[in-house]
Order: structure tokens, then C-alpha cells, then sequence
């Protein structure tokens, strides 16, 4: 039977051309005129000044967090619903994070408990240095009030949009909203350069030090002369043509992925204990992933035992990511609150959500869903 897999990479029919013209113009190696091009088309698209294409999105977060002043001992506030990477960063840098609970709204980063969170630091004195607000699986967080908290205390905002790229929250683009924001074109994303990422931002001078961060900190001088300590994080020219190419359909992704939700939804919602990540009343949701709550003991079965009923189907889904607070690697780190993102983890269930997903294939999983209900 043919599996279905989560989100695969859809290809348009336009990366061949652009992979060609790279090959053409004899630029293989990292850097090149497309990476230039995608830096500067996806700065538009997305609405910020400037933009540097990195090797992927934890590089990017990496970088922004060491151009932020991060070091050892510092306190970093991530949102705790999240992937690992949105916080590993911090521990490159010898600091510690500290993980704030979700609310219901839009299942990010709760702006009131991290007020009070930063009322309570700004009297012992002990400011964290950033707060890494994520986007998650396609929906932006209520960024205003989280933004101005961070511009009260003085502390950098970083913007992990790496599911949220199409997303929008007032009519913007999240990731441009703080002082750095940062893309990931991992395979299984809205669109892809099979491993990739991007950092934005509207300070100039943020970027142009980033990037040379990025191309091993070589110093402008004839010979090889370091100052400061360099990565390796620049993105190929190849993968920038690719991404190029993606970022043409963006547009047509979102649409793909919104009507899939929507099909979703209305096959569904019907069903005892069901019901759906909601769409902030704040922007657009791209629902890069459509996420299902499930309660055990109105539907009949847990989310975990539908996973695996569904494994044996050839159908790939995902739990909703564990808390951050709760992974063995951050153990011990402070965290404010939890029970929403425990909640959550507890009861949902992302579904195939690929924009190439076939509605033959999607009647597929919705029967297969309804009759683990019924049985």
C-alpha cells in the first residue's frame, strides 16, 4: 500500500531550470549569484530589510543569539512547545534557557506569563539577555505585547518562524518583528532547499556581521587573518537556486495546505473528542501542519494508539511536540508554567499535511481515522 508521509517536499517543475542556470554559470561552491538572489527575493517577500541564507535555521538562531551578546551563564526565555532546536542554540553558548508555557489562543508563548516572569527578574536584577519566541506549525504568536516587553527591559527578541514562513500576524510577515528572525527550508517544510535556513533582520550592520560569522569570520585582508571565532554556516549556491524556485509557489502552498485543514475539518469535527488547532484571530495560519486534539474517553482510543493504528495503515503522523521542559537534555531548567503545552502534547496528533497530498489519499486517512472511532 502506498504510504503517506507527513509533509513531503513538493517539487514545483521549476528547481530544474534554476539548478541549471547554476550549473551553467560555473558556481558549485558555496556562495554565487543565486544565493544572492535568494537572499534578496525572500527579504521582499517576507517584508525585511536584509537577509543572510545559512546552512540551516539552528544556525541561524545560533548566530542571532551570539549577535545578541549571549554567553555563559546567561538566561535565555524560549517557548517550551517547541523542537529542540529552538533551544539548543543556548546550550552551544553555555547559557540557560528558561521555557515559558504556551496559552490556548494560538498554543505559543503565553505574553502574560512572560511578564511576569521579567517583572520578577527586573527585581533581582537578572534580566535574560533574549527570549526566542517560536511560530508553531504555521501560526504566529501574539507578538506586540511579547515585542514590547522586550523593548521595556531591553532585552533582544528573536524570532523562530521556522514552521511559520507564508504566516502572517497583523498583515506582516512574523520573524520581522524583532530584532532577528529566522526561516528553515528543512525537507519537510512549506518550501524547501533540502537542508537550509535564513536569518532576517532590518539592522544592516546585524546581518553584515552574521555573515561574516558565517563564512568562518575571514577578516578583509589578502591573507587568512581571524579575530573572532567563525562558523561555517553559508548556504550553497545550488540549494539557493532550489529555494528560489520554491519560493515562487509559496503562495500556492499555503492555499494547498489551508484547503487540506479545511477537508480536515468537515470530515472530522463530526467525530466524539475531536477538534482542531484554532487560527488566531490575529493573521493568517498557513497550517503547515493540520494538528488534531484527540480525548481519549470520547473518541475511544489515545492519540498514540491512533499513531500506531495508523502506522500499520502506511499513513505517517506525528505527536505534537514535547514540551521542552519535560526532554531529558533540559533537565533541570527553570520553567513558568507548562500545563497548557503537557495539555497539548498529551492530546494531539499531527496529520498528513503535505501540499502534494492527493485528496484520494486524504479520504484515505479521514476513513481510516472514523473507523478507529467506530471500532
Amino acid at each position: 500500500m502506498k504510504r503517506i508521509y507527513l509533509s513531503p517536499p513538493h517539487l514545483s517543475g521549476l528547481e530544474r531550470a534554476f539548478l541549471q542556470d547554476a550549473l551553467d554559470s560555473g558556481w558549485i561552491a558555496p556562495l554565487g549569484p543565486q544565493v544572492e538572489a535568494f537572499e534578496r527575493e525572500f527579504a521582499e517577500v517576507v517584508g525585511a530589510r536584509h537577509a543572510l541564507a545559512l546552512s540551516s535555521g539552528t544556525a541561524a538562531i545560533h548566530l542571532a543569539l551570539i549577535l545578541a551578546g549571549v554567553g555563559p551563564g546567561d538566561e535565555v526565555v524560549v517557548s517550551t512547545l517547541t523542537f529542540a532546536a529552538s533551544a539548543f542554540p543556548v546550550l552551544y553558548l553555555g547559557a540557560h534557557p528558561v521555557f515559558i508555557d504556551s496559552e490556548k489562543t494560538s498554543w505559543n508563548m503565553d505574553p502574560a506569563l512572560l511578564a511576569d516572569f521579567l517583572k520578577k527578574r527586573a527585581k533581582r536584577g537578572r534580566l535574560p539577555k533574549a527570549v526566542v519566541l517560536v511560530h508553531l506549525y504555521g501560526q504566529s504568536a501574539d507578538i506586540e505585547p511579547i515585542q514590547a516587553l522586550c523593548k521595556e527591559y531591553g532585552i533582544a527578541l528573536i524570532e523562530d518562524a521556522a514552521e511559520a514562513l507564508g504566516s502572517t500576524y497583523k498583515g506582516k510577515s512574523p520573524g520581522t518583528f524583532g530584532n532577528a528572525g529566522i526561516f528553515s527550508f528543512n525537507g519537510n517544510k512549506i518550501i524547501t532547499t533540502s537542508g537550509g535556513g535564513m536569518l532576517v533582520s532590518d539592522d544592516g550592520q546585524l546581518i553584515a556581521h552574521a555573515r561574516k560569522l558565517a563564512t568562518q569570520a575571514r577578516e578583509p585582508v589578502p591573507w587568512y587573518e581571524h579575530i573572532e571565532v567563525g562558523y561555517n554556516y553559508r548556504m550553497s549556491n545550488l540549494l539557493a537556486a532550489v529555494g528560489r524556485a520554491q519560493l515562487r509557489t509559496l503562495e500556492e502552498r499555503v492555499g494547498a495546505r489551508r484547503r487540506i485543514f479545511q477537508r480536515y475539518v468537515e470530515g472530522l469535527s463530526d467525530l466524539p473528542g475531536v477538534r482542531f488547532q484554532p487560527e488566531a484571530p490575529w493573521g493568517r495560519h498557513t497550517r503547515w501542519l493540520t494538528v488534531m486534539l484527540v480525548d481519549k474517553e470520547a473518541y475511544g482510543r489515545s492519540p498514540e494508539a491512533i499513531r500506531q493504528a495508523l502506522e500499520k495503515e502506511g499513513i505517517e503522523t506525528r505527536p505534537v511536540w514535547k514540551p521542552l521542559h519535560l526532554q531529558p537534555v533540559f533537565q533541570g531548567a527553570e520553567r513558568v508554567g507548562g500545563e497548557v503545552a503537557e495539555d497539548l502534547f498529551r492530546k494531539g496528533l499531527c496529520l498528513p499535511s503535505g501540499s502534494s497530498l492527493t485528496p484520494e489519499d486524504q479520504d484515505r486517512i479521514i476513513e481510516a481515522i472514523r473507523n478507529l472511532a467506530a471500532g
